[in-house]
């Protein structure tokens, strides 16, 4: 299995893929990725929301303001961040 990302601890590869799913990769063999925790989201208001674009198609992110005002989570479609309810790109008003 190929790596995009990797790095080297005590002797032994640990890499990330960004292929379709993300997997953990440890020494060539992909493993399984489990929660103890929710993940947490990071948290942004529309003014101060990274780029879509490079941030990636997939990425997640909470937006305090974007569901005209309300907090809303979104993703990254590659070029906007996109409301998960209804598709519509974020905005504050």
């Amino acid at each position: 299995m190929s790596y995009d990302d990797y790095l080297s601890i005590h002797g032994r590869k640990l890499g990330v893929t960004r292929s379709q799913p993300t997997r953990l990769v440890l020494d060539g063999v992909a493993q399984p990725l489990a929660y103890n925790d929710p993940p947490v989201l990071p948290s942004y208001d529309v003014a101060g929301a990274p780029s879509a674009a490079a941030s990636g198609a997939g990425t997640m992110i909470f937006v305090t303001n974007g569901a005209a005002g309300a907090p809303i989570v979104a993703y990254s479609d590659g070029a906007n961040w996109k409301r998960v309810d209804t598709g519509a790109t974020i905005a504050a008003a």
